[in-house]
């Protein structure tokens, strides 16, 4: 093997690095945290149940042989989300990489999934809480970190509705875990400023060597009916939903020296959804 192959060999490698994923319980979540020790990282699982991202940071370790912690903290608590820092820092050292994840399951799916012309103010304030001063309040603490580091890599996970407008055809007669869904104007508008405020982190932190990007995945498999997967299928160039496990190959791409002269943009793995 010649020099260049040898250096490009390690690109994705995360070895020895420090990985925070918010979100990390979640369908997507928990794919994500395998992807990340699997190339290498230690992990840090962040979820609103400590018991249960515990479990699975010692499932992780077993699995990969990586040091993984888990910790439970609501995202829209500004000192939760300082304690956090302070708490993965004091015993992993640092952090390298954070997938800004996180993102609400309503616990009232009723008003959730409410039409735009009655939606609750209330309901919209609740997933803004989460879906965007979340990822506003943990890239700041660890944007933070990571300039007092000298970098890092921010990776923040957004959706096809940050960036296009809902097709309302593919939700007739469609069901998710049992009743009628839609997507609410709330997600969209949270996650369109998810993609802003990468924009604007990775210009204003770049001369820190803090790279900030977006993740946009397409549909993923996770549940709904068979009429929702048929008419969506019909929409998507590639023929059908997306595997949860096809969107870790953009983040281990985001988070490792493989992306290293890549900021401010956004990944778009979608099937090709956003291309017609």
């Amino acid at each position: 093997m010649n020099a260049s192959a040898q250096s490009f060999s390690g690109l994705f490698d995360l070895t020895g690095k420090v990985a925070v994923v918010t979100g990390g319980l979640g369908i997507l979540g928990r794919q994500f945290c395998a992807g990340l020790a699997a190339w290498g990282a230690n992990v840090v699982v962040v979820d609103r149940d400590e018991a249960d991202a515990s479990v699975f940071a010692e499932e992780l370790a077993d699995a990969h042989g990586r040091r993984a912690l888990g910790l439970g903290r609501d995202v829209g608590d500004p000192a939760a989300v300082r304690d956090l820092v302070d708490r993965v820092v004091g015993e992993l050292g640092s952090v390298d990489v954070l997938h800004n994840n996180a993102a609400s399951k309503s616990d009232d799916l009723d008003a959730f999934f409410e039409p735009t012309e009655t939606y609750s103010l209330d309901e919209w304030r609740k997933i803004m809480s989460v879906n965007l001063d979340g990822a506003f309040l943990v890239a700041q603490a660890v944007g933070e970190q990571m300039i007092r580091q000298g970098g890092g890599s921010i990776v923040q996970t957004a959706s096809i509705y940050g960036v296009v407008g809902p097709d309302a055809r593919i939700y007739e007669s469609s069901h998710y875990l049992g009743r009628a869904i839609n997507t609410p104007a709330v997600y969209a508008a949270s996650k369109g400023g998810v993609v802003a405020l990468t924009r604007y982190l990775a210009t204003t932190w770049a001369q820190h060597g803090v790279r900030v990007n977006t993740l946009t995945p397409g549909g993923v498999e996770s549940g709904q009916n068979e009429a929702f997967k048929g008419l969506y299928a019909e929409r998507v160039p590639l023929g059908r939903m997306a595997r949860a496990d096809e969107m870790v190959g953009a983040l281990v791409f985001l988070a490792s020296d493989a992306s290293s002269y890549v900021t401010g943009q956004n990944i778009i793995v979608d099937g090709g959804w956003t291309a017609w």
